[in-house]
Parts: structure tokens; C-alpha cells; sequence
């Protein structure tokens, strides 16, 4: 890229900069306050665990109680986010049988879903938590294996300071619409695309 190219793009980019931080002005009627909110990450793209485990490290930096349950994931695995909420002393639990494509029995991993469900509820409702990640919770909503009801019914009764998160891709539009914050992942590129397998510390 030649030097021109950058000045130009600088030029524009400060004047852009400098027309928004002019126009600013701070919305009124935010509310004030600890309010629990419901995230979804969602998407077909990398990082809506990486982007709930970020979430998890920074409410652990501010002293609030964390916890996940992951879906998926058996109750063996050892990946590097494993590792380290371990080392902070942040409880995760796994609550599947591995990928849905690698299953040998669906009918044990919808069992395993349901059951996880019970112990996440359990959790959701017990006031001793201020963040609750489900990850790859999506699926089982999908697949049936969780009834959408109660899973909303337990959302709605949770205290009003939980924080809850739920990941994973085709996020139903019932859970869309009842979340405070929906970020959804699409893919531009990724790395398998061009034969590069995953990467210990990245993918795992």
C-alpha cells in the first residue's frame, strides 16, 4: 500500500473521527444500576465461546460469582479454556457426549441434554450466581431436547441481577426475541478452508 493511499485513508478516517465525536451527545433514560441481562451468541462464524469465556474472565477481573455449562462437551474434556478457568477457580461443567455429528447413541446425548438442563435450571434459580454461561445451548433448544417453555419460564423467574449467556449457532427466534443482547458470528474466511487444522491454544 503506498504511502498516498494511507494519507488519504488517514484524512478521511480523522475527519469522519472528528464529525462523530463533534455530533455526540449521551442518550437519556439509560438506567442506572446491576441488571441481569440475556446474551446470545450466535452465527455460523469462530468465537461465540471465545467471546463467553471473555465475558466470563472480565466479570471474574470484577469479583462476580461465574460459572458455565457446556452442552456439548463431555465432562472429561481438558481444552485450554478448561485449563485455565480451573486455575481461577471457576466452575465448568461438561454436560454431553461430543459432537452431535460423532454420536453414536442421539438418544443418550438428548438425555444428557435434558439432564444437563436440570442442573443449569437448578443453578439459574438458585441465587448463587451472578453470571451463567450455557454454551452450545442452542442445540438442544434446536433439536427439542429442551422444551423452549420451560426453558423461558426459568429465564423469566431467575433473579433480576443474573447475568446469563447462550451460545451456539441457529439460535431460536422465540430466545432472540426475549434476549437484551444478540451478537451474530458469520463467517468471512477460516483458516480449514485452506487445509490448516486447528490449532492447539485457538480451536481447542
Amino acid at each position: 500500500m503506498s504511502d498516498t493511499v494511507t494519507a488519504e485513508r488517514r484524512a478521511q478516517a480523522m475527519q469522519a473521527l472528528t464529525e462523530q465525536r463533534d455530533a455526540y451527545r449521551k442518550r437519556e433514560g439509560i438506567s442506572k444500576g446491576r441488571r441481569g441481562l440475556l446474551i446470545v451468541n450466535t452465527g455460523h462464524g469462530k468465537g461465540k465461546t471465545t467471546a463467553a469465556l471473555g465475558l466470563m474472565l472480565r466479570a471474574h477481573g470484577r469479583g462476580l460469582r461465574v460459572r458455565m455449562f457446556q452442552f456439548l462437551k463431555h465432562d472429561t474434556a481438558k481444552f485450554g479454556e478448561h485449563r485455565t478457568l480451573e486455575a481461577l477457580g471457576i466452575p465448568c461443567q461438561g454436560l454431553g457426549d461430543g459432537w452431535t455429528w460423532r454420536s453414536k447413541d442421539l438418544e443418550n446425548s438428548a438425555a444428557l441434554a435434558e439432564h444437563g438442563w436440570t442442573l443449569a435450571r437448578a443453578a439459574i434459580l438458585g441465587g448463587e450466581d451472578d453470571l451463567i454461561v450455557l454454551d452450545e445451548f442452542t442445540y438442544p433448544l434446536k433439536f427439542g431436547w429442551v422444551p423452549w417453555a420451560d426453558v423461558e419460564a426459568t429465564l423469566r423467574a431467575r433473579d433480576p441481577r443474573l447475568h446469563v449467556v447462550i451460545t451456539g449457532r441457529d439460535a431460536l427466534p422465540e430466545l432472540v426475541a426475549l434476549a437484551d443482547t444478540v451478537s451474530e458470528i458469520q463467517p468471512v474466511k477460516h483458516a480449514y478452508e485452506a487445509g490448516i487444522g486447528g490449532q492447539s491454544g485457538i480451536e481447542y
